[in-house]
Order: C-alpha cells, then sequence, then structure tokens
C-alpha cells in the first residue's frame, strides 16, 4: 500500500526490512544512511544538484550487504536520504539555524552546530542544502514519516531477537569517505565502532575485529568513528544487546566523484559475505561458548 505524499512530499515506504525465510540468528543489520529516494518537493527546494544531495549518502550500503537474510537476519535499511531526514541522530537534535520561528529547546551537540542535525542543513563538505529556513511542520512531518518508521522497525527486529534467544547484536552499517579513514595516519579501510566499549561486550568487538582483519582489511577501532546515535541508543550490553558500528572506505567499491560502483564493487561483496555470516552466528555462538565455561 503506497501511502499519500506528506507536507515533505514523502510518499510510500519509508523503511524497507528484509527478512529471512526463517529466524535463526540474534543479529540485525542496519543501514540508516544508503537511502536514495529523493521526493521531488525535497529536490525543489534545494539549491543543490542530484548529485550533490548524493554526497552524504552511504551509498548502496544496503546492496553491499543485501546478503543478510541467506544467514538467518533482517537487514533494516531507510529508503529515505540522510540529506533529508538523518535516522542516526536523536529526535531533539533539531537545528535552530535551519527552521524558521524555532522556539524549543536549543540543543547544545557538535553535530548540530555542525548543520548535521535531524533534518540536516548542510550535505559533505560544508555545503549548504537550502537557500532559506523550513518550518517546524515540515521537519516533524519529515520525522514522522520517515524518522520513527525507521526506529520503530529496528527497535521491532532487535526485541524480537532479544525475545527469542536471550541476546541481540545490531550491526550498523555505514561508508567513509576515503579521505576521512586515513586520519591519524595509517588509513583505516575498516573502523569498528561500540562506543570505547559501552554499546557492545568486548568478547563482541574482539571478535568482529579479528574477523575484518582476517580477511585481510586494514582495521582501526573508536577512531575516527566510535559509533553514533544508533550504536548508543540501542547498545545496552547489560539488557543483552550488543551495537557495533561497521564503517567501510569508499574507495573500495566506490566512484564518489560519480556516485556508481567501482569494478571493485563485485569482489567487495565476495570477501564480505563470510563476515556477514560469521557476524549472524556471533551472539549464538558467543553465548555458547560462555555458558560452555
Amino acid at each position: 500500500m503506497v501511502s499519500e505524499p506528506t507536507l515533505c512530499g514523502w510518499a510510500g515506504e519509508a523503511v524497507s526490512v528484509t527478512g529471512p525465510r526463517h529466524l535463526t540468528s540474534a543479529t540485525v543489520f542496519s543501514s540508516p544512511h544508503s537511502g536514495r529516494r529523493y521526493p521531488a518537493a525535497f529536490r525543489r527546494t534545494s539549491r543543490l544538484s542530484d548529485l550533490q544531495l548524493r554526497a552524504s549518502e552511504d551509498a548502496f550500503v544496503d546492496e553491499i550487504f543485501s546478503m543478510v537474510p541467506r544467514y538467518g537476519a533482517p537487514l533494516v535499511a531507510a529508503q529515505f536520504p540522510r540529506a533529508f531526514v538523518d535516522a542516526n541522530r536523536a529526535e531533539d537534535e533539531l537545528d535552530p539555524a535551519l527552521i524558521a520561528r524555532f522556539s524549543g529547546r536549543r540543543p547544545r551537540t557538535l553535530r548540530v552546530s555542525a548543520g548535521l542535525g535531524i533534518v540536516p542543513r548542510i550535505v559533505a563538505e560544508n555545503t549548504p542544502i537550502y537557500d532559506g529556513k523550513l518550518s517546524m511542520e515540515e521537519v516533524a512531518s519529515r520525522i514522522a514519516c520517515c524518522y520513527r518508521p525507521f526506529h520503530d522497525s529496528l527497535g521491532d527486529c532487535l526485541d524480537r531477537a532479544r525475545r527469542r534467544y536471550g541476546v541481540a547484536l545490531l550491526v550498523d552499517c555505514h561508508s567513509m569517505p576515503a579521505e576521512t579513514s586515513r586520519r591519524g595516519g595509517r588509513r583505516a579501510e575498516i573502523v569498528i565502532g561500540d562506543c570505547y566499549g559501552a554499546s557492545a561486550g568486548s568478547d563482541m568487538s574482539d571478535a568482529a575485529f579479528a574477523l575484518f582483519r582476517g580477511a585481510g582489511f586494514r582495521v582501526a577501532r573508536n577512531a575516527p568513528f566510535a559509533g553514533g546515535y544508533i550504536t548508543q541508543r540501542y547498545g545496552k550490553p547489560r539488557t543483552g544487546v550488543h551495537a557495533l558500528q561497521i564503517e567501510i572506505d569508499r574507495a573500495l567499491y566506490l566512484d564518489s566523484m560519480r556516485m556508481m560502483p567501482t569494478a571493485d564493487y563485485h569482489a567487495l561483496k565476495r570477501i564480505l559475505e563470510p563476515i556477514v555470516a560469521e557476524l549472524a552466528a556471533l551472539p549464538l555462538r558467543l553465548g555458547s561458548a560462555m555458558a560452555a565455561e
């Protein structure tokens, strides 16, 4: 069923949940920034070209992880683009510099100050999206029709896994610009974020690190990305829910100038498939190992 367009121009499903035929994994994979359905009303409001709007998109990350259901786990993917509304932000991260006649509490986060609130003011390289401001009604409409359905779906999948297995692991999948992956010296191809140990048990983080490193990737932990709002919100190891953020260097698969996959795209998917299979099995494998000790 296709919904009617909202105030902000969105119509249709905001999130896709691709589940396995039989749920056999306690892992849930998510891709909050790979959405590429740009509403016509949004494109008309923006001062940018379609290609410029895609600059902050985690392009094709949902397709890179499309094999997830084969291993008994669901994949939750946003259909809306990050430039439209950002699912990896708190709902109150509203940007007073973007919203006309803003009268609420002024959030004090570095992300909002930088123009990267729940409805972003900029895309990559500090490029403004709009010439003017948005109404609070439009911002609220984007949150209602896109942001909340994404989190409702993700929360439901994690609750289902934890109820069935007593434990759940969220793997939140992202991509990072090549120049970002080189910060601090040696280039990292994969960055695993666990909020410095707050969002996942060390056994989960260590095992994920070993999987990527064993496949030949240069792997870093928590630098330059320790985990965003999604990782922080859902990763509560004491309640049995662990969360890891995975960042992939876009240079491994993407022509960022054209926003098109390179010839290495399919090779990357082949390398990642056994890692996905292991991540899908990880919570139950670690749980069995701990129970046997």
